[in-house]
């Protein structure tokens, strides 16, 4: 079992995921399903060689010592892969995520137009939101992409690990890897102000540390884009508030307030009307309203300012849904399982 092999077959049938597990044949995850690929059953010493095969020895061994790795990985010819290798029932088991080797057009994925208006904001923070597998990363590189070709801006960005390859134009591109070039997020950022950025990609907000340096880089000029992990953008807001020690929360929210520019949050789903797949998008868009809200800690009404401000550009992740499942798009089944608020769609489908 050839490991470029195994990838380039994946990729071949248009899968996002490759799933190895001791025990089992390859496992590929295509259009959000999982389908067995054909061929052996993978051993520990299979799985194990994978890994020494894609990340060299030294890595290997601090593998072995942390017992899980994130790193980037480039298969001339085939493109490259977000891989995580870890252990499970004391055996090495590894996911590789296919990353196509082009950034696409920011207006071929499909989003709200007024996500495009986004590439334009000289400062503040920009967040796309959604689970695991919902297209934020490519999402974020289509904007950096859309940034380079439009104007000459220093771009700093922060990943764990480097996914896309950004090619610059009009801008000077420096991606840097956590655990290769820099520590850990946080540290990067610690340090990136010094390094004359216009705009910082950082790849999540995963800690306190992370999120309070992201929202002063932002507070300090720069245009900071970032992703968390979220399914709305009133949630999203209140996730980065409740990060913060209870005698903070009121600072941070004033911070937030003055900084927060837009959320976009999304997911995606299995095409009904052709192959591939196509994201719903709930946007959010900092308004003196949504700002007001923010500081005076009235998260609650935010789904409804995004209700009532369509003309801004704002779109309810449900009635993204809605216009998909309208438009042929999606299935009623795929458009219910994951709407946020389930009887309404159901109601509104109904009418």
């Amino acid at each position: 079992m050839e490991l470029k092999e195994l990838l380039t077959q994946a990729v071949e049938r248009g899968a996002s995921d490759l799933h190895i597990v001791v025990g089992q044949a390859p496992i590929l995850r295509i259009n959000t399903e999982l389908v067995p690929h054909p061929g052996e059953v993978v051993t520990e010493e299979v799985a194990a060689g994978f890994v020494r095969e894609a990340v060299g020895t030294r890595r290997y061994a601090q593998f072995l010592r942390r017992r899980d790795l994130d790193f980037s990985l480039e298969v001339p010819g085939t493109g490259r892969f977000r891989v995580n290798a870890h252990f499970q029932k004391g055996s090495v088991a590894i996911a590789f995520r296919a990353i196509p080797c082009e950034v696409p057009p920011l207006g071929s994925l499909n989003l709200p137009p007024v996500v495009a208006s986004f590439t334009d904001l000289p400062r503040g923070l920009v967040l796309v939101t959604g689970e695991t597998g919902a297209g934020k990363s490519t999402t974020l590189a289509a904007m950096i992409d859309a940034i380079n070709h439009k104007y000459a801006r220093h771009i700093i960005t922060l990943e764990d690990p480097v996914e896309y390859e950004l090619v610059p134009d009009k801008c000077v591109i420096e991606q840097r890897e956590v655990g290769s070039d820099v520590p850990n997020f946080a540290s990067g950022l610690r340090h990136v102000l010094r390094q004359d950025p216009d705009i910082i990609l950082v790849g999540e907000m995963r800690d306190l540390e992370t999120t309070s340096a992201a929202i002063t880089a932002a507070e300090t000029g720069h245009l900071v884009l970032s992703t968390l992990h979220t399914q709305s953008a009133a949630q999203t807001v209140g996730r980065i508030i409740d990060i913060y020690p209870g005698q903070q929360q009121n600072q941070i929210r004033t911070m937030l307030a003055d900084t927060l520019q837009a959320v976009i949050s999304q997911t995606l789903f299995k095409r009904t009307d052709c192959e591939g797949m196509i994201p719903a998008a709930e946007v959010l868009v900092c308004t003196s309203a949504v700002r007001a809200c923010i500081r005076e800690n009235r998260i609650f009404e935010i789904p409804n300012i995004i209700q009532t401000n369509a003309a801004r550009g704002m779109i309810a992740l449900d009635q993204s849904i809605k216009t998909l499942y309208l438009n042929g798009c999606i299935s009623r089944e795929d458009a219910l399982a994951k709407a946020n608020l389930r009887e309404w769609l159901r109601r509104s489908l109904s009418a």
